[in-house]
């Protein structure tokens, strides 16, 4: 990580998954990383300030984070485009 943020000094760096969570509008997975594939629904939606998830690499299955409450938006799985467009927009309302 020290040598990210010699290249990228602006970013907020982060030591785990639910620290990066903390006070963050949405969630968004972009890694398979096994921090991110047994995640505590109920401690994120806690740091949450929405209760998003936009899962770029389809680590969950849908009803998984919808069982916590999870607005779930799976790339590839059928309207997830204007559906995450649509959570943008009440993520910034909020």
């Amino acid at each position: 990580m020290a040598e990210a943020k010699k290249l990228l000094p602006d970013i907020t760096y982060c030591d785990g998954a639910y620290e990066c969570m903390n006070g963050a509008d949405i969630l968004v997975i972009v890694t398979e990383w096994n921090q991110f594939r047994a995640l505590d629904f109920d401690r994120a939606g806690d740091l949450l300030k929405n209760r998003i998830l936009v899962d770029l690499r389809n680590i969950y299955a849908r009803g998984e984070p919808q069982a916590k409450g999870f607005e779930y938006y799976g790339i590839g799985r059928g309207g997830a485009a204007s559906s995450i467009a649509a959570a943008s927009l009440t993520a910034t309302d909020s």
